[in-house]
């Protein structure tokens, strides 16, 4: 008892606190902080001036604070972004790669420091559209696979979805210092060429595709009927886009009504193109 009281009284002095029964002692100091200890042989100090704690225990080092970790993105700023390169996407299949940004900011219900924020400048939004759309177009493959048994019937729902993709309108973007070797885009590349191959090959081994065609006269197709003419507005021929690619999914089918000049257009073809 006589040591506890002088315990008390020494703690009382020097601004400390005995907790009798828990072997912990708590000292608050004026100007660093406080300290706690405890009988483990751990510490926690609260610096008073920035609400900061700070913890060691013996052999162990101090747990992260909260400024060390990854913070991920808010669902707001995800819909944000995810708005930009729709709005981006539409505009530059309406009006080419160079309308103005803040017109996509406007499109996008955004503000411009947001659409900056995201996308520093036009080329890291050009290349996101591009991303984009190339993902969907696989996505239009993969959906067609399973929405339909028939394996013609599968690449004409995939070219039709494609269309709506307008592909063929975004190649002026991809011209230029547009960086078409980038390792995401090549990834998408790839997976998109694979989709479409796995359909061409499924229809021509039922024997309902002419098999003197390959997947990359497909994608020329596709990309030359959803491309704007020159002078004139894409909305005005939109409705026309999905009759033209008809006429030539009937000349896809087989029995094969004529001879096609010249040789298939294969992936190998194309990029070197």
């Amino acid at each position: 008892m006589e040591t506890v009281a002088k315990g008390a009284a020494q703690a009382a002095v020097t601004g400390n606190t005995a907790q009798p029964g828990t072997g912990r002692v708590t000292r608050t100091g004026t100007g660093t902080g406080s300290v706690t200890r405890t009988g483990t042989g751990s510490a926690t100090r609260t610096d008073i001036g920035t609400g900061r704690v700070a913890e060691a225990a013996a052999g162990k080092s101090a747990a992260p604070t909260a400024s060390c970790r990854v913070a991920r993105p808010r669902a707001d700023a995800l819909r944000n972004r995810e708005r930009i390169v729709s709005a981006a996407r539409e505009l530059f299949v309406e009006f080419g790669p160079d309308v103005a940004l803040d017109d996509v900011a406007r499109r996008a219900g955004v503000g411009n420091a947001t659409l900056y924020r995201n996308f520093p400048d036009r080329a890291a939004l050009t290349h996101e559209v591009v991303l984009a759309v190339t993902s969907r177009t696989t996505l239009r493959a993969e959906e067609a696979v399973a929405a339909e048994s028939d394996p013609f019937a599968a690449l004409s729902r995939f070219v039709h979805a494609a269309a709506d993709e307008r592909i063929g309108a975004l190649c002026p973007m991809i011209s230029g210092v547009f960086d078409k070797d980038h390792p995401d885009l090549l990834a998408e590349r790839d997976r998109l060429e694979e989709a479409v191959a796995g359909l061409v090959t499924r229809a021509q081994s039922a024997g309902r595709l002419r098999t003197d065609i390959a997947v990359g006269d497909v994608l020329v197709a596709l990309s030359q009927l959803t491309r704007p003419l020159p002078g004139i507005a894409c909305q005005g021929i939109d409705r026309f886009t999905h009759r033209h690619l008809q006429l030539f999914l009937d000349g896809l089918e087989t029995p094969a009504r004529s001879e096609l000049p010249g040789s298939a257009a294969t992936l190998e073809d194309l990029r070197r193109s």
